[in-house]
């Protein structure tokens, strides 16, 4: 199935990932509708950088993912939907874990009903590594058993497998779509490597961190998108769940010092207290297997860790937005 002329909807839209697929799937030839988070400041979120005469072409549904009438009206009249909506902060899932079970699990339920209804061409559904766990065995593949250990990963294994039950239930045309972990321009600073660069730019010579050992797969921004385009063309990907995974990881460590060398090499790590995760939350090793994804469709990454931080730090330079990271806090 080629996407161009489709009519596609794109839920949490206004987010890090989402915003970029927007234009992705725009650049194809797709007809875009963009789900956002309804607010009384109108914002809608990083979709308000795009070029304007871009963004008058796209059709922007504020909503709530929590509310089925609200998914259900937002899915009438699509052929596809990319279901990306979400709370992903691990720290916050601590905090709020009634609001992640609402958000991710229902929400998520909320797209697939409405979807069924709709009579939906392809449901691609958003997972995590996170829902791994620490790895028992890697490169982890699609078969590597499921661990919950935050509330959030919880959320998400539950989501997924709501997502599955609907395949096997009910014919669903449903892929559910496991990114490992995603960094680039307008990610927030609830993430890793904003945390570094920011601290970085705004003249920081201590950057607070928390644990260094932890390990991650790391994907460019651009090569995801480039992976769910692919994914939703591939007919051999319907009831499937697939990683995106480049097949290589790096340690938080690793990510400080190249980030640290490229910006200012005076800078040093320092560890925050408040930041290291509870001893049997953290996830310490993520790597993921990309087999499954370049046997079932044409995806490759293009973008090795080196090439897309320096895209990274790029935007973080230039782009006027930077003001709203708060550097002298922990973002949870």
């Amino acid at each position: 199935m080629r996407l161009k002329s489709k009519k596609v909807l794109v839920t949490g839209a206004d987010g890090f990932i989402g915003s970029h697929l927007v234009e992705h799937l725009f650049e194809a030839g797709c007809d875009v509708r963009a789900f956002v988070y309804y607010n009384s400041f109108n914002s809608w979120g990083w979709l308000d950088s795009l070029d304007k005469k871009t963004l008058s072409k796209i059709d922007v549904f504020p909503g709530d993912i929590r509310d089925p009438n609200n998914v259900r009206k937002a899915i009438r009249d699509r052929d596809i939907v990319f279901h990306l909506a979400a709370l992903i902060g691990v720290p916050f899932s601590y905090h709020a874990p009634d609001s992640y079970i609402d958000t991710n699990v229902k929400g998520t339920l909320n797209v697939l009903q409405a979807g069924m209804e709709c009579k939906l061409d392809r449901i691609l559904v958003t997972s995590t590594s996170e829902v791994y766990g620490t790895a028992k065995k890697a490169p982890i593949t699609e078969r590597h058993p499921f661990q919950g250990q935050s509330p959030y990963s919880a959320s998400k294994i539950g989501a997924d497998r709501i997502a599955e039950s609907f395949f096997r239930s009910f014919g669903a045309p449903v892929t559910i779509v496991r990114p490992f972990n995603t960094y680039g321009p307008r990610q927030s600073a609830r993430a890793v490597i904003p945390t570094i660069i920011t601290q970085l730019l705004n003249g920081n010579t201590e950057i607070k961190l928390g644990s260094l050992r932890p390990t991650r797969d790391f994907n460019y921004v651009w090569d995801i998108c480039r992976a769910y385009i692919s994914i939703s063309e591939s007919d051999k990907t319907v009831g499937e769940e697939i990683n995106i995974a480049t097949g290589a990881e790096a340690s938080i460590k690793e990510i400080a010092e190249i980030l640290i060398e490229e910006i200012n090499p005076d800078a040093k790590v320092i560890r925050d207290e408040q930041r290291v995760r509870p001893e049997k939350s953290e996830v310490m090793r993520l790597l993921g297997s990309n087999q499954k994804i370049r046997r079932l469709t044409n995806w490759r990454p293009q973008y090795d860790i080196r090439a897309g931080l320096k895209k990274t730090v790029e935007w973080f330079k230039r782009s006027k937005e930077t003001n709203q990271y708060k550097t002298e806090i922990y973002n949870i």
